[in-house]
């Protein structure tokens, strides 16, 4: 369980940050290089690279190398686990929200 818990830290401090979040998205329509991966960012190829080390070590992404390219692509298992970990508190959020609704119709026929 613990080995898992570590897996599950990687993934969620590899999503906290909002660059990462967004290469992840380009990646989910095709396999792009680091240079294609930084452009929206106006970043260097070495902090682009740093993300996409952070990302590979969480497994969210595969890298492989061609000539001098790094090609990337999403490696979307991780995602998976992160999402049936949210899924338990989905529980709880409907829950709330139902009550709330009641509480409001109750609310709004007085």
């Amino acid at each position: 369980m613990v080995l898992q818990d570590a897996a599950l830290d990687d993934v969620f401090h590899a999503l906290a940050d909002p660059t990462r979040r967004a290469m992840l998205r380009s990646l989910a329509g095709a396999e792009r290089n680091i240079t294609e991966l930084a452009a929206p960012f106006r970043m260097s190829f070495a902090a682009a690279s740093k993300h996409v080390r952070v990302l590979e070590a969480a497994g969210l992404v595969r890298r492989r190398v061609e000539g001098r390219s790094h090609l990337c692509r999403l490696e979307p298992k991780p995602l998976a686990a992160a999402d049936e970990w949210l899924r338990f508190y989905e529980g709880l959020w409907a829950g709330s929200l139902e009550r709330l609704d009641g509480i409001l119709s109750e609310e709004g026929d007085s």
